[in-house]
């Protein structure tokens, strides 16, 4: 349509096109961005790749950046030793403000990790900061291998026999591992 002064006026865009824009620049977020914790995750993932810890790996189950798989050999030296242990790791949202979240999917008999593949070690909960990196958990949970926490159990049974008779508890996670982790 034509102005008295000769030029084109222009018509409303349809409210699809601009749908998730309120008026201001720095209120347009694209679809396809990628978030403050996904773009800290994915620093953390090039990290890893290029200096992982010993006996470890992880990354992204599939495509989904918040979710990972792990996988942990079990240290020379230790009940666990040549197993191959498999864990979850979920990323909250509000990484890394909170904490991952990591379950076992391999049994293990350990005084930290429950029936149910969960884990209780200190630095996923009192001691988390924002500072650490999901190569510093990894690294924690391997400790917890050759360095059982057994004041602070989520299994008293298994710490109880890990402090009165460390030769039999051994003895029963190295079955465990030739059972459930080779």
């Amino acid at each position: 349509m034509m102005t008295p002064g000769g030029s084109e006026r222009l018509k409303p865009l349809p409210t699809a096109m601009y749908a998730g824009y309120s008026g201001t620049a720095s209120s347009w977020v694209a679809k396809t961005s990628v978030s403050a914790s996904g773009k800290r995750i994915q620093r953390e993932m090039a990290e890893l790749n290029v200096d992982p810890p010993p006996d470890c790996s992880a990354g992204p189950k599939g495509d989904n950046l918040y979710h990972w798989i792990a996988t942990i050999i079990g240290p020379s030296g230790t009940p666990y030793e040549g197993g191959i242990f498999f864990l979850d790791i979920i990323f909250p949202s509000d990484y890394p403000f909170k904490p991952p979240k990591l379950v076992f999917k391999t049994r293990i008999y350990h005084c930290n990790v429950d029936a149910a593949g969960n884990l209780s070690v200190e630095i996923l909960r009192d001691s988390w900061s924002p500072a650490l990196t999901i190569t510093k958990v990894l690294q924690a949970i391997r400790s917890i291998f050759l360095k059982p926490e057994p004041y602070s159990p989520v299994l008293p049974v298994i710490a109880r026999l890990y402090l009165t008779d460390k030769e039999k508890h051994d003895e029963v996670a190295r079955e465990w591992t030739l059972r459930f982790a080779k």
